[in-house]
């Protein structure tokens, strides 16, 4: 097992689970690093990296991509665009993605959390949903969701997801912490 020190937890701070992540990774002693740019208000202290226009440039992609591969449009492109270009620091930091929200039917995940999803499907890397819904964490499986209790592999992770974070969705978060890193 990988000492806890050693292990960074790659968020964004916000409201909600990325928040809760953030508070069990300091609680359990792992490292946190949260992205943000310039004037976006996030929840988290610790570990903030604010992002230059230069470095959330390097994340830039076309909205009509992000778009086509959510299969939705967003109506504020212009402000929801640096929020995509700082999953993209997220993602390319962190291995393992680790989000909590919703599965929807056409198999993204629901806002901008399904776009750190998508970013793990391109990357090839393991990627885990809790569903607040079903109650129960999903792993992507041969271009499938598959019923699958996430288990880190590697030194970083991912911890991203709604900022609607249900009750159950937080013991969730807790659970993983748990059963990954052992007692607080």
């Amino acid at each position: 097992m990988i000492a806890r020190s050693q292990i960074t937890l790659y968020s964004g701070g916000h409201k909600g689970t990325e928040s809760e992540f953030g508070r069990l990774a300091e609680t359990w002693g792992i490292q946190e690093v949260n992205f943000s740019f310039e004037g976006h208000p996030i929840e988290r202290s610790q570990g903030v990296r604010i992002l230059s226009p230069a470095e959330l440039d390097k994340g830039n992609v076309s909205m009509e991509i992000v778009s086509a591969r959510m299969g939705r449009k967003f109506a504020q492109a212009q402000k929801i665009r640096k929020v995509i270009q700082t999953i993209f620091h997220m993602v390319n930091n962190g291995y393992h993605v680790i989000a909590v929200g919703w599965i929807q039917p056409d198999d993204t995940v629901k806002g901008g959390t399904g776009w750190g999803v998508e970013l793990a499907k391109l990357f090839n890397r393991p990627v885990h949903v809790y569903d607040q819904d079903r109650k129960s964490w999903f792993g992507w499986k041969n271009n499938t969701w598959v019923e699958e209790y996430p288990v880190l592999e590697k030194d970083s992770f991912v911890g991203t997801g709604t900022r609607n974070l249900t009750e159950d969705g937080r013991k969730a978060i807790q659970a993983f912490f748990e059963k990954a890193f052992g007692a607080a």
